[in-house]
């Protein structure tokens, strides 16, 4: 169908200023959050994204109240009149997003039930939600399985326990916040994820009355209280997107000023940035990000959790690498398919080759175990536009940039994959001067 294509003439730099809003890997979860409340909710800078769209409805078929408030972009979510949803409905609702999953702890303690249906999300390698019900099990859930999907009871109150994570999942880490909160006791959470967003959504949940700790070892403390309020929030940008449209600029030869990017978030990315040859300047109210002329730098990277390099900053960085002179190496550690939309880059002119072994310092969990999990880009090579499938939504957005670098005209398909997570980037895209039409 056409509407989900998208021809790019490429050739030229993109330049001019854009705005970033909350993160998706925050807002849709502090909707959530807003169900364990007895209070209404405020969220504000949130950004019109699917997911955001996906976690209303599902919110809404729950009887959560939600509204849009004062300002642009804020939620008022009231949770007083929490209820059972319908089967099909939530199935219908939550079909392509693994959000659903942090619905049940708050449901658990709101109804005392749930359900999930089964759960989709980007195709980048495994991530088993497996670890979510064993969890809540430890929690003191019963989880019974169906032919539709995953039915769980509460028959007691919640209880605090110990866990320790095998690798610092965001998901999981979520999904302990979510359901420790309102648990008897306390619960200890070990090898936690600390990204920037996990730290806001602590600071959301705290803000609702839970009492939780995060010490500098990766643990996480929460002891549970008998009821939470509702909060005032203002999420914090999506620096996942601002360096999407930092590496754009850079594979352009152009210039993107980022209203609301925060450097806080983003030092690793810019120490890379600026390694590569990208130039950044940083005032109050974001980031600029251009080109400064002359060749770029090839590196050697490995991407790794927080503070490490983010994987999703990874795909859109190898495409300005595309560029760069010499051999860059890039060793991905977190997903182990994420490579693979290196493909459609190749023909389109690339020269980046993939590696079982792991090409960095780190061994990592998926050496020896066959998945092309290992880079090697030669540069600069000129890309050619070309026939795309938009895979996932990080490597979707690195074949937008890739179409605006390369020579002549690309058609990009399935772009509606990228509103998943990039808020009108069609308008952005066209107040950064890039050639873009529907066919």
């Amino acid at each position: 169908m056409t509407d989900d294509v998208l021809l790019v003439h490429g050739g030229t730099p993109i330049e001019g200023e854009i705005r970033v809003r909350g993160a998706k890997n925050l807002v849709p979860k502090a909707m959530v959050a807003a169900l364990l409340g007895s209070a209404p909710s405020r969220l504000r800078n949130v950004p019109e994204i699917r997911d955001v769209r996906v976690v209303r409805g599902l919110l809404q078929l729950h009887g959560v109240t939600v509204r849009s408030g004062e300002e642009p972009g804020e939620l008022v979510l009231d949770p007083s009149h929490v209820e059972s949803a319908n089967v099909a409905d939530i199935d219908a609702h939550a079909g392509s997003s693994r959000i659903p999953i942090l619905f049940c702890g708050p449901l658990l303690h709101r109804l005392g039930h749930a359900f999930i249906p089964g759960l989709g999300g980007c195709d980048i390698g495994g991530r088993p939600v497996d670890f979510h019900f064993d969890v809540l099990r430890q929690f003191g859930a019963v989880i019974e399985k169906r032919a539709d999907g995953q039915y769980l009871e509460a028959p007691q109150r919640l209880r605090g326990c110990k866990i320790r994570l095998p690798y610092p999942s965001v998901g999981s880490t979520e999904q302990v916040l979510l359901t420790a909160v309102l648990a008897e006791g306390v619960t200890e959470l070990t090898n936690a994820a600390v990204e920037p967003e996990i730290e806001d959504l602590i600071c959301v949940l705290q803000k609702m009355g839970a009492i939780i700790s995060l010490d500098t070892d990766r643990t996480i403390r929460i002891t549970g209280v008998d009821r939470l309020g509702g909060y005032t929030h203002r999420a914090l940008p999506d620096r996942l997107e601002a360096a999407s449209w930092a590496s754009a600029a850079l594979a352009t030869k152009g210039s993107v000023y980022v209203r609301g990017a925060s450097q806080r978030e983003m030092l690793t990315f810019l120490n890379v940035y600026r390694k590569v040859g990208g130039a950044f300047e940083v005032d109050e109210s974001g980031i600029r990000f251009w080109h400064p002329g002359g060749p770029l730098n090839a590196i050697a990277l490995e991407t790794d959790v927080h503070p490490g390099f983010q994987t999703d900053w990874q795909q859109p960085l190898v495409v300005a690498l595309t560029q760069a002179s010499g051999l860059s190496i890039v060793h991905e550690t977190v997903y182990e398919s994420r490579l693979g939309f290196t493909s459609a880059l190749n023909q389109m002119g690339a020269h980046i080759q993939l590696y079982r072994e792991c090409l960095g310092g780190t061994p990592c969990r998926f050496g020896q175990r066959n998945f092309l999990h290992s880079a090697v880009v030669s540069g600069p090579t000129t890309l050619q536009g070309g026939d795309l499938v938009i895979p996932d939504l990080r490597g979707g957005f690195s074949y937008l940039i890739a179409a605006l670098a390369a020579e002549g005209t690309s058609r990009v398909h399935g772009i509606e994959l990228i509103n998943r997570g990039y808020e009108n980037f069609l308008n952005k895209l066209e107040e950064l001067g890039a050639k873009v039409e529907r066919p």
